[in-house]
Parts: structure tokens; C-alpha cells; sequence
């Protein structure tokens, strides 16, 4: 662009007097802005700027538009002193033109978010007489009502890990987006999917088919007539160019515009989960141009080459040979192998999404991978994760199990609500669909395996009307979203289901459920489980058998150190108020009471727990003694889900051929008795100590009928190919002394275990065996095995060790003596080591003071007298400066009997 104007002679060549000044003001009107290679030439002014002056002259058209990321959840957005529009759905991505607005604004251009009351709205909805109503036995309310009207974190509302703030405001970023010319486009959502040729979401992937990269992308602005797309992929690591190329089949559809490019069959390498192999990434760029291949716009995102599958097909002949029964299959394959799924459940991590930095989701990632987790099911009714979340799981090879956002309750079907979660859901798929750990997208939590049932007990009359409105919110709705706009990812209508029968994308409802449709002696689905009768706690027959174990669990109290940043003093024991109200299993149900009445029963479940198998707290120090029992209650968690965890991977060598175990929760969203692993501010509970340690690749796993007597001893491995080794058995007395003749049971044993498989070595009585007084005896065990971790970057296997104990007699029954464990730090390599001196240290725990967070690679373990253990500690953040370390401490089962 050129501006130019013409000064008069006389204003050029006046004269200057000696030692004086003439200024002429070269400003306003009659300035000309001209361009030869556009044959523009429009009046100009001084001061302006080129977009202004062409502007005035019409011959650009500036838009302005605003693009909010997340309104949580219903505001009146004004612009200027004019109303711009409205919001109803915190998961939805919104945009206003405010163009008119802004030329016609007089004054300070205001942008003005009205926020409305949440539970206020949900109430008037549910008042309206025209609004869906249900039985009342399927909504579950915890405090606040009407959850399900409404398209808003439904645990805002609270749930009984939780509390019910039911927050308001902009809880995600928001832009102000302007044009200055014509054929101008600003990106707001890009769908990266990366599928196998031919691969359909429910139907197993050809391995050998070449790879399609379909990049869609959603914008505002204009397109020229006729624009074509590049994309550049680069290998993360190394820079290396995999492909590199204009995109093919170019639509342009509504705002969004789609290509596709083919890649070789084996010219990526692959992403895969933790413990599975490496987690290859590459950069996507994908450029948009206009008819001159001017780029229009740009946007790179990370992402990997990988097919993961939920298998629900029938069990097969080939199958029905190798011992597994019949029904259907129900687990995971990546790139074409099945594997056994580790993990837990993912809730909020904290009531407010703002202060969900990365830094803090680093550190819990951190303790996803070392506890050797490789999928976590993100739980609905929490809020869809940000992108630098799944960024997280891709770099630690964390599988996402993703859930649209509705849980226990059934939701309205009316036209308005239906459009609503239509946007949501596809901007959502669309989001996160680049991420190689997007594993699943689920419809909602429990809906089918609780929700209905419940409707149909309330209700049996309109039983099937109910299935309709689950049917076509779920199936009919958003099956066909997930599918459009993803070939690489699976979808199921509920968390826990049978699988389905058919699917039929030109039928009315195009995947038909199995419901109940099952055969006595064949397995179907994934299940979830709770029972709160702690008398049956490790009664394993009574554990569900099925294909996945997707949910179950039991609450316990955080660590005295928790306690303290949230609870004052005078309020650190047991059944004081604070605590109580904070407990929120069994939730209120409302906010019309206080809740002791349905708290204490939850904290009675824990108290009768602790008193049925373990040494009962009675220290002087009513502090100490809170402690005390705050750790009980965490030792219970954490063998029941020891139990449980066993016996499901057991299942992989069953005929039931169990394939996952994830258990609930992975962590906390404030300072409270919930189910978690991991306290709110990153402190390791006994259960991921137990979880790490019991997700080991090959383990050795005691099963003792605390009725019967009968006890068995089997050898797991998670591996793919047959490992071999050894398990030594060894019978002591609590000072540590062999029993004589080892109680009747040889020392060791070899075994070989087949891939995915588990093999019996032992099977006794406890009452065939040489053994004096049970309250005086432990079995302790330990496995040493070879064998190759899968794609392990050289062909040398791998050694794998995991110990584990067994006592024939509750804890609370044993003949404890004082192990007297000597504690010492070693500055130099910031190791500590312990060593029981004196008689057998059961649960032997190190615990560390408050002011740092971390965790020690080994805890609550078995120490036999003359055994040291060294271990090194974790540092995620420390406040101290070190001086932590210092305050280090030691104790056992035996310490939990001391006054």
C-alpha cells in the first residue's frame, strides 16, 4: 500500500528566519492510500492506518467476534449496551458476531456477562408443568435438585465424594476475534482423526491396512470459492518428516472444512500405552489456503498413530477352544493386541476448573504412571478434561476412558434439550479426537445398569417409555455424532453394559443393547461393584465375575496431614462435626438437614471395618490416636481392593477371561472421607501404594477362604508372552522363625504362566497344615520370574519380583510383638532404610511430615527380622527446603496396638 499527498510550492519553499521555527501541521483530510497490484486508491487521512482508510471507504468489511471456550453455565451477554446473546451449557464452545454492535457503540465498548443461578434455573425448569418428569427412584439427588434439566457439571450439585458449590462464571478462556478483509478465517475446533482404511468404530481394525489422517476443521469468517489444505507430519523426537503433502477429498460443510491423506501402513511408528511400549508422538500441521495458495490459516497439534478397540464381539469357535466361555468379549485391544487394563477412576480434580493448573496435573500424572497405571475412566458428570490434560496422557501413555457428561439419572428427550447436548457432544469428540489416548467415549455413568432397573422398579408400567428416552438420547443421538465425526474410536450407550447385539446406523435406534438378553454360564459385559457389609469384605466368592471390572471400591480417611489443612484443631477426632459433615457417604439428598444421620452411617461402615480385622487405636494423644484410626481405615481400603484386584486379574487365565480392573477413585476433590488413592493435595493413601505394588507385571497372589480353610496360591502375568520362574513359600512364626518343615508345603516352586494368563502352584487347607497357632504365623511369599515386557526395544528379557503375605487370622487376632524398625537417611543418595530388628513388620509405613509432597517407591510392606529395604522418595513439591527429611517416620501394624 502507498500513501501519498501533494504539499502546495509556498508551503515547500517559504523562507526560514534566523533562529525561528515553522511547523505545519501535515495532518487530516487529503491524504491518498493507493496499491497498484490491487488497483485500490481510496481517500486517506493522517493519523489512520490502512485498514481504517479502506474500511471508511467500503472497501473492506471489518467483523469482530467474540468465541468463549466455557460459560459456566447461563448468562446474557451484552456488547456496547446491546444485548449479543445467550448461554445454556457449560460444554459448549459458543460465538457472537459483534460487528454491528461495535460500529454502532458509543463510548467505552463494555463487554458485559450476566451469570445466572444454576440450581435457581434447574428448580424453574423442573417447575415448569411442560418439563419431563420421572419416578422418583432413579434422579439421584446428593444436595441440590434438578441436576439432570440442566447441561452443567452435574457433580456441582454435589455427590457423595463431594460438596455443592454449584459454581458460576467464565471457567475457560474467551477471545476477541476480528477480520480486516474478505476471505479471513480464525479456527475454532480441529478434528485430527487418524484411523486404519475401512476401520468402522465397533468392528476390529485391519492391522495391515494403511492409515487414513482426516483433518476437519471448524471456523468463522469466509472461505474463497475454491481452498485446498497441506498437512506436514513430523516425528516429535527426531523432526523427521513421516508425510507431507496436499490433502485429498476437500468439503466444505456449514463452517467447516475437511481433507483427507493416506499414510503407509508401516511407515509411523506407534503410540502405545505405559508399560506397552513407547509413546511415539508427532506434530499434525495442517494449512488451509486460499485459490493463490495464500495461507489463510494455520494449526498444529500433537498426536499419534495407534488403533485401541473395545472388543465386544462373540465369543469365537478359536475362542470357545482355548477354555474361554461363551457370550461376548468385553476389553481393549491397542494396535491390534489385547492387554490387561490397570487403573482407576479420574473424578474433578478440584470443585473449581480454574485452579486445575498443569503443573498440579503433571504431578498427578506423575503418580498415575508410577503407580503403573495405563487407563483411567474419566468418570461423567465431572466436566469434559482440557486439552493439556489429554496432552498429559499422551506423553505418560495414561488410556482416557472418556464419559459424555450424565450420570445416575435419567435426562429429558424434548427438542431443545436434544439440540443442545447435539452441539456439545460433537464439539467435544471433535476437541480431543487427536489425542492418541482417547481410548472410548462412553454415553454416561450407570444409566443402564442402575437408572433403568430403578425406573422400572418405581414405574413398571412406562418401563418401556423409559427405555425409549434412554434409548434416544444415547443410542439415537449420540452414537451417530461419535461416529461422524471419529472412525477411530468405540462407543457404548453406558459405563457398564452386556455390549449389544447388532448395530445398524440406518435404523431408527442403530445399536441394539443386549440388556438382559444373556445366557446362564456365558459373560457378556464390564461391572461394577460395592458392598459396604464389610463382614463379607474378602469373601472373593462373592466378587462379580465378568469380562472388566470398571468400577468398585470402599471409602477411608485421609492422613492427619490432609486433616490439618482444612480442619481446625479442637475438631481432629474421629466423630467430631467437622469431619462428620465433610463425609458425605451417605449423602443428604438435600439441603434441608445437616446430614449427621446419613454421615454416621458412613463412618460407622468405616469404625466396624477397622474393628473386624484390625488392632483398634487407643493412644493416650487424642491427635495421635486420630491419626491412628485416619491410617486403620486406609489399611482396610487398601486390602479390600487388594482382594478384589487379585481376583480380577486372576480372571485373565479364567474362563471368563478378565481383561481390566479399574477401581474407584484415583483421587480426591477436597479434604474429606472418600474412596480415593490419592489425598487432595497429591499424598499417597495406602491404596496406591498397594495399587502400584499390585499392578506389578507378574505378581503372586494368595486366595484364603477365611470359612472353608481352603487356600490357593496362583502366579499372574500381565506380559504377552510365557514367562517362567520361581515362588518361594516360606511359613514363619511373627518373631520370624521358620516353622518347622515349612507347615507342610514346599519352600519353592517353579512355575510357567502363559501370556495373559494366571497359574495355580499351591492348593491346601490352612487346617492340613503343620502350623502351631495361627495367631502366631505368616505366609510370606515371593516371585521371581523372566520374561519379555512387551515391544521392549531389545530382545533380552526382563527379571520381575513381587512379594506378599498371607496371615490364617484377621490382623486384629495376631500375636504381634514389637519389630523394633530402625529408620536411618543417607544425605548423600536421599535414601532411607528400614530394618525390622527383633520379630515380622507387617505394613510397615513411612510417613512424611506436611509441607511436601511425594512418595516413597515401596510402602506398607512386609519386613522379616535381619531384612533391610532402602528406598528413595519422590519429591513432587517441597515448601521446606528439605528440611522434611529429617521428620521422616517408621511404624508398623505393631505401633497401631501401643498406647
Amino acid at each position: 500500500m502507498h500513501l501519498w499527498k501533494s504539499l502546495s510550492l509556498a508551503t515547500l519553499s517559504s523562507g526560514l528566519p534566523a533562529l525561528a521555527q515553522q511547523v505545519h501541521n501535515l495532518g487530516g483530510d487529503g491524504w491518498t492510500v493507493s496499491s497498484k497490484a490491487l488497483n485500490i486508491s481510496v481517500p486517506g487521512h493522517l493519523p489512520s492506518q490502512v485498514h481504517l482508510d479502506l474500511l471508511a471507504a467500503g472497501k473492506i468489511a471489518k467483523s469482530s467476534w467474540l468465541v468463549f471456550n466455557g460459560l459456566d453455565t447461563f448468562t446474557t451477554i451484552e456488547f456496547c449496551g446491546q444485548h449479543i446473546g445467550t448461554t445454556d451449557n457449560q460444554f459448549r464452545q459458543y460465538t457472537f458476531d459483534i460487528s454491528q454492535a461495535l460500529s454502532s457503540c458509543k463510548g467505552e465498548p463494555v463487554l458485559s456477562i450476566d451469570f445466572g443461578s444454576a440450581p435457581k434455573i434447574a428448580d424453574a425448569i423442573a417447575d415448569d408443568p411442560s418439563s419431563e418428569k420421572w419416578p422418583y427412584g432413579p434422579q439421584q439427588v446428593y444436595e441440590y435438585t434438578n441436576r439432570w434439566y440442566i447441561r452443567k457439571e452435574q457433580s456441582d450439585f454435589g455427590w457423595d465424594w463431594g460438596p455443592a458449590f454449584a459454581p458460576a462464571g467464565p471457567w475457560r478462556d474467551a477471545y476477541l476475534v476480528q477480520f480486516d478483509r474478505e476471505e479471513s478465517v480464525y479456527i475454532l475446533n480441529t478434528d485430527l482423526d487418524i484411523h486404519r482404511k475401512g476401520q468402522i468404530n465397533h468392528i476390529t481394525p485391519d492391522q495391515s491396512a494403511p492409515w487414513v489422517v482426516n483433518a476437519s476443521i471448524d471456523f468463522i469468517g469466509t472461505l474463497p470459492s475454491r481452498p485446498s489444505m497441506t498437512i506436514d507430519i513430523k516425528d516429535v523426537e527426531s523432526g523427521e518428516c513421516l508425510k507431507q503433502g496436499t490433502l485429498e477429498n476437500i468439503s466444505v460443510s456449514g463452517k467447516a472444512i475437511s481433507g483427507s491423506i493416506v499414510v503407509d501402513a508401516n511407515a509411523p511408528k506407534l503410540w502405545w500405552p505405559n508399560g506397552l511400549g513407547k509413546q511415539n508422538l508427532y506434530y499434525a500441521t495442517v494449512t488451509v489456503h486460499d485459490g493463490q495458495k495464500e495461507e489463510l490459516a494455520c494449526v498444529t497439534k500433537r498426536t499419534g498413530f495407534r488403533t485401541i478397540f473395545l472388543n465386544r464381539n462373540n465369543i469365537t469357535e478359536a475362542q470357545l477352544a482355548q477354555g474361554i466361555a461363551p457370550g461376548a468379549n468385553w476389553h481393549f485391544e491397542v494396535n491390534g493386541q489385547e492387554f490387561y487394563a490397570k487403573g482407576s477412576n479420574l473424578i474433578p480434580p478440584d470443585a473449581f476448573w480454574p485452579r486445575v493448573t498443569e503443573a498440579r496435573m503433571q504431578r498427578l500424572f506423575g503418580a498415575v504412571v508410577a503407580g503403573r497405571q495405563n487407563m483411567l475412566r474419566v468418570w461423567a458428570s465431572g466436566a469434559y478434561l482440557p486439552d493439556f490434560m489429554y496432552d498429559l496422557a499422551d506423553e505418560n501413555g495414561v488410556l482416557l476412558w472418556s464419559e459424555f457428561q450424565f450420570s445416575d439419572a435419567m435426562y429429558p428427550v424434548a427438542k431443545p434439550f436434544l439440540e443442545n447436548v447435539a452441539a456439545e457432544v460433537e464439539y467435544n469428540v471433535r476437541r480431543v479426537n487427536h489425542h492418541p489416548s482417547l481410548a472410548l467415549w462412553a454415553g454416561g455413568n450407570e444409566i443402564e445398569s442402575l437408572e433403568l432397573p430403578l425406573t422400572q422398579e418405581a414405574d413398571p408400567d412406562h418401563y418401556s417409555y423409559y427405555v425409549g428416552q434412554y434409548e434416544e438420547l444415547f443410542i439415537s443421538l449420540i452414537l451417530p455424532i461419535v461416529y461422524d465425526n471419529s472412525r477411530s474410536i468405540s462407543y457404548m450407550p453406558s459405563s457398564t453394559n452386556n455390549g449389544f447385539l447388532w448395530v445398524n446406523m440406518s435404523a431408527p435406534v442403530p445399536m441394539a443393547e443386549r440388556y438382559n438378553n444373556i445366557t446362564a454360564g456365558s459373560y457378556y459385559g464390564d461391572t461394577d461393584y460395592y458392598n459396604y457389609d464389610s463382614s463379607v469384605a474378602f469373601d472373593f466368592d462373592g466378587y462379580p465375575v465378568g469380562r472388566f471390572a470398571n468400577e468398585f471400591g470402599f471409602h477411608s480417611m485421609p492422613s492427619l496431614q490432609t486433616w490439618q489443612q482444612a480442619v481446625p484443631p479442637d475438631m481432629l477426632h474421629f466423630n467430631s462435626s467437622t469431619v462428620m459433615l465433610r463425609n458425605h457417604h451417605y449423602p443428604s439428598g438435600d439441603l434441608s438437614t445437616h446430614n449427621f444421620k446419613n454421615s454416621s452411617m458412613g463412618m460407622g461402615e468405616m469404625t466396624m471395618a477397622v474393628e473386624r480385622y484390625y488392632p483398634i487405636p487407643n493412644k493416650e494423644n487424642s491427635v495421635a490416636n486420630f491419626s491412628a484410626w485416619c491410617h486403620a481405615t486406609q489399611l482396610f481400603q487398601a486390602d479390600m481392593y487388594k482382594s478384589e484386584i487379585q481376583f480380577y486379574r486372576r480372571g485373565s487365565g479364567m474362563p471368563n477371561r478378565q481383561l481390566g480392573s479399574l477401581y474407584w477413585q484415583l483421587e480426591d476433590i477436597w479434604q474429606a472421607p472418600t474412596w480415593a488413592g490419592i489425598e487432595y493435595d497429591g499424598r499417597w493413601k495406602v491404596l496406591h501404594y498397594m495399587a502400584r505394588d499390585i499392578y506389578q507385571p507378574v505378581i503372586v497372589s494368595p486366595f484364603w477362604n477365611h470359612s472353608t480353610g481352603a487356600l490357593s496360591v496362583y502366579v499372574t502375568s500381565d506380559l504377552w508372552e510365557t514367562a517362567t520362574g520361581s515362588v518361594s513359600l516360606k511359613w514363619l512364626d511373627l518373631s520370624g522363625k521358620p516353622l518347622a518343615g515349612n507347615a507342610g508345603i514346599p519352600e519353592t516352586k517353579r512355575f510357567t504362566v502363559g501370556g495373559l494368563n494366571t497359574t495355580q502352584i499351591v492348593a491346601t487347607n490352612i487346617a492340613d497344615l503343620s502350623i502351631p497357632d495361627k495367631k502366631n504365623a505368616v505366609l510370606v511369599m515371593s516371585v521371581t520370574a523372566q520374561g519379555h515386557l512387551p515391544n521392549a526395544e531389545n530382545n533380552s528379557p526382563s527379571t520381575f519380583t513381587h512379594q506378599n503375605f498371607l496371615t490364617p487370622t484377621w490382623p486384629k487376632d495376631l500375636t504381634l510383638e514389637d519389630p523394633k524398625i530402625e529408620l536411618s537417611h543417607d544425605a548423600q543418595t536421599g535414601t532411607f532404610t528400614v530394618e525390622a530388628k527383633n520379630a515380622v513388620s507387617l505394613y510397615t509405613w513411612l510417613d512424611y511430615p506436611a509441607g511436601v509432597v511425594g512418595y516413597f517407591e515401596d510402602n506398607s510392606f512386609t519386613l522379616v527380622p535381619g531384612e533391610k529395604r532402602t528406598l528413595k522418595f519422590t519429591v513432587q513439591t517441597d515448601e521446606t527446603n528439605g528440611k522434611w527429611m529429617h521428620d521422616v517416620t517408621v511404624t508398623s501394624l505393631w505401633d497401631q496396638t501401643t498406647r
